[in-house]
C-alpha cells in the first residue's frame, strides 16, 4: 500500500480554490505537455463527471490551459492562462461529456493535433490532493503518476526491444523502480513506462531512438 505524507493529504501550495479541480487539472495537462509535439495546432479537453459540471467555476478550464503551456502549479500567471494561450496562438476548446465511462469523478481526456494532423490523446484523473493518474493514452490503458522520473516510450511488441530500452538505462545507471508494458494485440504496438528513482538524462532518449523498432520516447517528471 501507497503511504501518503501529511503535505500530499493537505495538498499542494497552488493557485486556485481546489487541489482536485486547480492542481490536478493542471498537472494532467502538464503531462500532454510533456508528450505533445512542440507544433501544436488544437487541443480539446473532454470533461467528465465533476470536471464536466463544476470546470468553469473551480478553474478547471484555466488550470488545463495553463498546464498544456507547461506553468506550474504555483505560477502566478494562471489566472491569465487564457490570454496567454491566446498570444501563443494555441487554439483550444472545452467539451462537457455526459458519459458515465470514466473511472474517477475527475477525469479529463486531451486531445492534441499537431500541424499535420497528427494527434496523441491522454486520459488523466484528478484522485485528490494535487495527486493524478494517467490512465489512459491513444486510447489504450497504462498507469503512471508524474511522481517519479518517469519515462514513456512507444514501441513495436518484437523481442529484443525490452531488453534494448533497459540496457540502455543500465549503461546510464539508472535504477528502475518500476517498469510496466501495455499491448492491445501481440506483436503490435506497446507502451512502456518506467519510473526510475534518480533523474534520466534527455541524452537517452537518443540511445532509445537508436533502435528503429522504437518510435517515440519522452521523459516525464512533474
Amino acid at each position: 500500500m501507497r503511504q501518503m505524507s501529511v503535505f500530499e493529504v493537505i495538498g499542494p501550495n497552488m493557485i486556485g480554490p481546489s487541489s482536485s479541480h486547480t492542481a490536478g487539472a493542471l498537472r494532467i495537462a502538464r503531462v500532454m505537455h510533456k508528450l505533445a509535439p512542440k507544433d501544436i495546432a488544437q487541443v480539446t479537453f473532454i470533461l467528465y463527471g465533476s470536471f464536466a459540471k463544476t470546470y468553469k467555476g473551480h478553474g478547471s478550464d484555466k488550470a488545463l490551459v495553463a498546464g498544456i503551456l507547461g506553468m506550474d502549479q504555483e505560477d502566478e500567471r494562471i489566472k491569465e492562462a487564457f490570454e496567454y494561450a491566446q498570444k501563443e496562438g494555441l487554439h483550444y476548446v472545452f467539451e462537457a461529456s455526459e458519459s458515465k465511462s470514466y473511472k474517477h469523478p475527475n477525469t479529463v481526456e486531451i486531445v492534441v493535433a499537431d500541424t499535420k494532423g497528427n494527434q496523441i490523446s491522454i486520459t488523466g484523473s484528478s484522485i485528490g490532493g494535487g495527486s493524478i493518474s494517467i490512465d489512459k493514452v491513444n486510447g489504450m490503458e497504462v498507469f503512471f503518476t508524474g511522481e517519479y522520473y518517469t519515462l514513456f516510450i512507444t514501441q513495436e511488441d518484437k523481442p529484443g526491444v525490452v531488453a534494448h530500452i533497459t540496457r540502455c538505462l543500465s549503461e546510464q545507471g539508472i535504477n528502475i523502480a518500476y517498469m510496466r508494458l501495455y499491448r492491445k494485440d501481440k506483436g503490435k504496438l506497446a507502451h512502456t513506462i518506467i519510473e526510475a528513482d534518480e533523474p534520466i538524462g534527455e541524452e537517452i532518449i537518443d540511445h532509445i531512438m537508436a533502435l528503429d523498432k522504437v518510435h517515440y520516447a519522452k521523459i516525464i517528471r512533474l
